[in-house]
C-alpha cells in the first residue's frame, strides 16, 4: 500500500522524568516550554540516567504526529522521514514505529548519535529540552533518494514539525512547493513558541504553500508579538492574519488551527476568515490526567489520520480532541493498544 501522508521531522528519544522540581531550578528552565538545549543543559542528559528512573518513548514531534495518523488510518499509509545515527537510541524508535505501523524511511548517519529530548514533568507540566545530534543533519537529498521519491510522489498529504525550520527548512520549501504545484495538502505546525519569535524569515518561505496550519495558545500568541499583531490574546484573530496571508495556491483557502489544551480549539479559514468555528474540547478531571507531554502531537495526528481518510474538517477536529485526550491518559506521547476506535 503507498502511504497517503508523508511527514518529515528531528526523530528524537525522549527521555522522561517526573517530580523534576529541582531540575527545573538548576538548569534554569520553565515548567512548560520548548526549547533547544544550550551549553548550560549539557549534563541534564547524564543526570538523568544516574539520578532519576527515565521512561524512554519514541519522540521527535512529527514522529509522534505520525505515529498517531498511523494509529488511526490502515498500516502503510503513513512514512515518516529525519535522520538518525547507527546506536541504540535509532533501534528503539525502529521498534516503536514498528509496533505501530509507521513505515519510516531514515537517513542514518553512521558514527552519529540520535537526538535525544529530555522531558522534565512537574504536575500537569512538560519542559522539553532538546538535542537535536544528528537530527540536524538532514540533507535534502534524501527526499529524491531510490528509496524516498516514490513515497514523496505516492503521497496526498504532508506534514512538517516547526522544529524542523531550525535547520531544514530547504528541504521543507522543496516539499511544500512540490506539493501545492501538485494541489496536494501541504501543514505545517508551528510546535514551540520560539518558532513564530525567531524563525520568521523561515516560516515566511514556507507559509505560501501551506494549506493548514497548527498551533497552540502560546504560538499564536509568539506570533502575535513577532508581527505586531495588536491583541496577542485574540486567537481568532492572529488566526485570521495567518489565513490571510499570501497563499501560492488560492484554489485551496488556507486553513489555521489554534488549539488550546483543555479549552476549545479555533479553527479559520480564508475563505470565511470573520467566522472562526469554535470545537469545545470535552474536559478530563485531573485523576486522569497523567501526562501532557505530546499532547498537541497527538491531536495534529488524529487530525491528520480522520482527513486522510476522507473525513470533514468539523469531524477530523473532534478526532483529534480524542486522540490528544487519549494521550494524556498515558505516559508520553503514546496511544492505547489494543487500539480503540477514534473515527
Amino acid at each position: 500500500m503507498a502511504p497517503q501522508l508523508f511527514c518529515i521531522g528531528n526523530p528524537l528519544l525522549d527521555m522522561q522524568v517526573t517530580n523534576g522540581e529541582e531540575l527545573l531550578k538548576k538548569y534554569d528552565l520553565k515548567a512548560n516550554d520548548a526549547i533547544l538545549a544550550e551549553e548550560k543543559h549539557s549534563s541534564i542528559y547524564e543526570e538523568l540516567i544516574q539520578k532519576y528512573k527515565v521512561t524512554y518513548v519514541a519522540g521527535g514531534a512529527s514522529q509522534n504526529t505520525a505515529r498517531g495518523a498511523a494509529y488511526v488510518l490502515p498500516p502503510g499509509s503513513v512514512v515518516y522521514t529525519g535522520c538518525v545515527g547507527d546506536d541504540e537510541l535509532a533501534e528503539q524508535l525502529k521498534a516503536a514505529n514498528k509496533r505501530e505501523g509507521l513505515q519510516e524511511v531514515y537517513l542514518v548517519k553512521k558514527g552519529e548519535k540520535t537526538g535525544a529530548c529530555a522531558v522534565v514533568i512537574t504536575g500537569h507540566n512538560r519542559s522539553l529540552v532538546t538535542n537535536l545530534r544528528v537530527a540536524e543533519k538532514f540533507e535534502k537529498s534524501h527526499l529524491s533518494s531510490p528509496e524516498v521519491a516514490p513515497l514523496v510522489e505516492s503521497a496526498q498529504f504532508f506534514y512538517v514539525e516547526g522544529y524542523f525550520l531550525t535547520h531544514g527548512t530547504d528541504s521543507v520549501v522543496e516539499l511544500s512547493k512540490k506539493a501545492s504545484e501538485a494541489g496536494k495538502t501541504f501543514v505545517l505546525n508551528l510546535s514551540a513558541p520560539f518558532i513564530p519569535s525567531f524563525f520568521q524569515v523561515q516560516l515566511q518561505q514556507i507559509l505560501p504553500y501551506t494549506d493548514i496550519l497548527i498551533g497552540n495558545e502560546s504560538e499564536a500568541e509568539a506570533w502575535a508579538e513577532a508581527t505586531g499583531q495588536p491583541d496577542k490574546k485574540d486567537y481568532a484573530a492572529v488566526a485570521k492574519a495567518i489565513a490571510s496571508l499570501p497563499k501560492a495556491n488560492p484554489a485551496r483557502p488556507r486553513i489555521v488551527i489554534i488549539t488550546q489544551g483543555p479549552h476549545s480549539t479555533i479553527v479559520v479559514s480564508a475563505d470565511e476568515p470573520d467566522s472562526p468555528k469554535v470545537f469545545p474540547v470535552s474536559p478530563l478531571t485531573d485523576a486522569e490526567i497523567v501526562d501532557t507531554n505530546g499532547a498537541g502531537d497527538a491531536f495534529a495526528g488524529g487530525f491528520l489520520g480522520a482527513l486522510v481518510s476522507g473525513k470533514s474538517l468539523n469531524d477530523s477536529v473532534l478526532t483529534g480532541h480524542k486522540l490528544g485526550a487519549m494521550c494524556v491518559q498515558q505516559v508520553g506521547p503514546q496511544y492505547k493498544w489494543p487500539k480503540v476506535q477514534v473515527l
